[in-house]
């Protein structure tokens, strides 16, 4: 060559050479499916460990939801008290198989999409990597729970059905299925959506906003990166009382839809099944009975639930982070 240097003169010694299997380096696309399939398995064991704590208080809330009893915390009591002495014990879980079925896909789906939704809003507002502003933090959030509620929706009819009928009507969740399917229609499994979506957009948005200030503000005033699990679990349960408070009028009006076919009655829209409430029961009575045994109920579940979730996706993150060093 014309510039002094040999060919093939430069010769790197072994220990000059340093080796590069100590760290595993996985590609992008592999880190997004293990984050994708992280958010869906925290967010299944999330709803799975939250909706089964509650199960015999949302049972007896449906129950009231449905029927034109007056709601008081002693009426409940006697509901829940009864149930146990005539059906046994695990009677008052009964219909939480149907709410596993329905809450699982629901609870992944819902924390995936929330994930996914923050990380999208962030790239389009600028915020990639940092917290989101106040609106879109809520409009992530309603925007994944509509997409679960869209995703899952028959399967809580089903689960409210099961909740309000003797276990003699239905034996299992198929059974549900192919009776509803053959006596009502397919239409039927779809009865009460409106509200439900209606519904899902305050109480998602407001309890993701919710946790997420609330986390936010915590470590901009402590100077902690996380909160504790107790600190956790009071974000979460703050978040559910104001989410479910927002929306409750709607849960009741979709409860009543949803049920009407074994209940008797005959609701045709959102509108007239409120208008039906509010001259039989009244408006308050009618549209938020059982509303304090959700102060109690919802607060518990939303705290356990996002708590579960962040405490599973920290987890798992430390799992697969000491598997990557090992490889």
């Amino acid at each position: 060559m014309g510039n002094g240097v040999k060919e093939g003169q430069v010769d790197f010694k072994q220990q000059d050479v340093e080796p590069v299997t100590s760290t595993y380096l996985p590609s992008e696309g592999n880190q997004e499916k293990k984050k994708v399939l992280n958010s869906l398995m925290s967010g299944a064991l999330a709803g799975a460990v939250a909706k089964t704590a509650v199960a015999p208080l949302d049972r007896t809330k449906i129950m009231f939801q449905v029927s034109s009893k007056r709601f008081s915390a002693k009426e409940a009591y006697r509901l829940i008290y009864r149930t146990y002495l005539n059906e046994g014990f695990w009677s008052l879980w009964r219909g939480n198989s149907a709410t596993m079925v329905r809450v699982i896909p629901y609870a992944a789906i819902q924390f995936c999409a929330h994930e996914e939704y923050k990380q999208l809003l962030g790239s389009y507002y600028g915020f990639q990597g940092k917290a989101l502003t106040p609106f879109p933090r809520f409009i992530a959030g309603s925007l994944a729970g509509t997409t679960a509620a869209m995703l899952t929706y028959p399967l809580d009819m089903v689960r409210a059905r099961m909740a309000v009928t003797p276990k003699e009507m239905y034996s299992n969740i198929v059974h549900v299925f192919i009776r509803i399917s053959r006596e009502e229609g397919l239409k039927t499994l779809y009865r009460g959506f409106t509200p439900t979506i209606l519904g899902v957009i305050p109480y998602a948005g407001l309890s993701f906003f919710t946790y997420e200030t609330l986390k936010k503000l915590h470590a901009d005033h402590s100077g902690k990166l996380q909160p504790s699990p107790p600190e956790r679990l009071l974000f979460g349960a703050c978040a559910g009382l104001i989410g479910q408070s927002a929306s409750y009028p709607l849960d009741v009006v979709r409860r009543r839809m949803q049920t009407a076919g074994v209940m008797g009655h005959t609701y045709s829209s959102i509108l007239l099944t409120m208008q039906e409430i509010i001259r039989e029961e009244g408006l308050i009575r009618g549209l938020y009975k059982g509303l304090s045994m959700n102060w109690v109920k919802g607060p518990i579940a939303v705290g356990i639930s996002f708590t579960t979730f962040d405490l599973t996706q920290i987890l798992l993150r430390k799992l697969q982070h000491s598997t990557n060093v090992e490889r």
